[in-house]
């Protein structure tokens, strides 16, 4: 069974046991992802629906794509920019095609929800002032003393 999966804003036809190369998606080797934007199923020569389908992949490693020059040059101007850029990628094993599965849990999905409440209770703290100050009445204004010429 085969899928077309979108990520990173690119295409990709993926069956179970291949290897490739996306834009980069957190998480740490080892750690399992669920693909679920997919775009077309299908087996053999036959064509699935693709909804409730998602395809399940392992993060072999982080790693980066070999450097792209880019020049720029305005002939009889004297202007050269010499940049260069590397982009991040994720190697990704398929694992599986097929239904809706939940992936391992990450790591990192516990520490936000406990965080969420530590930030939410400080700016309460830090608002009450905030609001003592507004309910004072601000002081007359005095007028300038008039100068004779």
């Amino acid at each position: 069974m085969f899928a077309i999966v979108r990520t990173g804003g690119k295409q990709y036809r993926v069956a179970a046991g291949d290897k490739i190369a996306v834009e980069k998606i957190d998480g740490e080797a080892g750690d399992t992802v669920s693909l679920g934007d997919i775009l077309l199923a299908g087996d053999g020569g036959e064509v699935k629906d693709a909804k409730g389908l998602t395809v399940s992949a392992e993060i072999i490693a982080q790693t980066r794509g070999e450097k792209v020059i880019v020049f720029k040059k305005r002939r009889r101007h004297n202007y050269r920019r010499r940049n260069g850029h590397r982009q991040s990628l994720t190697l990704l094993r398929i694992l599986a095609v097929g239904e809706a599965k939940k992936a391992a849990p990450k790591k990192e999905a516990a520490p936000k929800e406990e965080a969420a409440p530590a930030k939410e209770a400080a700016p309460k703290k830090a608002a009450a002032p905030k609001a003592e100050t507004a309910e004072k009445k601000p002081a007359a204004k005095k007028a300038a003393p008039k100068k004779d010429a």
